[in-house]
């Protein structure tokens, strides 16, 4: 009798615990424009990191847009300006789990208000020395999955700035001269082809002044590369669009893969493909302070 009670119990908080984990349809990741929600009588402004139940509505305004994850971790975009009852767009997603899961888990616990709070109580800064600070990792965490990698910097020196990628000779591989505080590079040019490190250095050609130190850029070994081309496979079957909600989403998975340079070009792909919604702007900039990349001003 007595194990058939704990058996009952048991049974009990699981099912509890189970819809606990399932108690919302869709959490918001991104959000323009002033759309609205409708969770009972009264409809409320959408903000980011927000649940939306099966009964609620949401109002997408003129020239908005709302980039929502279903239960299940599948992303859906939504763009067009109308009024929705969440239960059809969760309709068309479908419930079965998606491998996507964890990493927009890990998008939104990452940005949650708690996490910002731990962030900006934790100690520990960013040990750079003097000159223009470029956001990539240390040593630790130079290596790249993609071949294509961006570099961007701080722009308190005045440009134009002259980016030169170097390999481990000194030998400069390619120099580029822009106004704008950030490039990219195809790793597959012929340029790099036989490197499997490179090095970058940033001048000001107004002031001179130089990076605060030259940076690493590292290709994966064989064997490393395809170890994490098989869970990045599996991500990209359902990731299929080019947009920026599934950018966010990728860059997710290249941060907790502690890829943190594939994650600086996946955010700034996102940017690109939405050059007017700020919500991207922001998570990036979050990434790089959690990160150490930033410093808090």
């Amino acid at each position: 009798m007595k194990k058939g009670r704990i058996l009952l119990l048991v049974g009990f908080f699981a099912i509890t615990t189970l819809v606990n984990a399932q108690d919302y349809t869709f959490r918001v990741l991104a959000n323009k424009g002033a759309n609205e929600i409708k969770s009972g009588d009264s409809w409320q402004p959408v903000k980011t990191g927000a649940s939306l139940k099966l009964g609620d509505e949401l109002k997408v305004t003129e020239n908005a847009s709302i980039g929502l994850v279903h239960s299940s971790g599948k992303p859906l975009e939504v763009k067009k300006a109308s009024t929705y009852k969440v239960a059809d767009l969760a309709a068309q997603v479908g419930g079965s789990t998606s491998v996507l899961n964890k990493y927009t888990d890990f998008i939104l616990s990452s940005n949650s208000a708690e996490a910002k709070k731990n962030r900006l109580s934790a100690t520990g800064a960013v040990h750079r020395g003097l000159g223009i600070k470029v956001y990539l990792p240390n040593n630790q965490y130079a290596s790249v999955f993609n071949n294509i990698v961006y570099v961007n910097w701080d722009k308190s020196e005045k440009g134009p700035y002259v980016v030169s990628f170097l390999n481990m000779f000194d030998d400069v591989l390619q120099k580029i001269e822009t106004p704008e505080n950030v490039v990219s590079i195809d790793l597959n040019d012929p340029k790099f082809a036989g490197e499997t490190a490179i090095l970058v250095e940033i001048q000001s050609k107004t002031t001179n002044t130089k990076s605060d130190e030259r940076y690493l850029i590292k290709k994966l070994s064989t064997g490393e590369q395809a170890k994490i081309n098989v869970a990045y496979t599996d991500v990209m079957k359902e990731l299929k669009e080019e947009s920026a909600l599934n950018k966010l989403v990728l860059a997710g998975f290249f941060e907790q893969n502690k890829l943190l340079i594939d994650a600086i070009t996946a955010y700034e792909q996102a940017m690109k493909l939405a050059p007017d919604d700020p919500t991207y702007s922001d998570y990036y900039e979050e990434f790089l302070l959690r990160n150490k990349l930033k410093a808090v001003k």
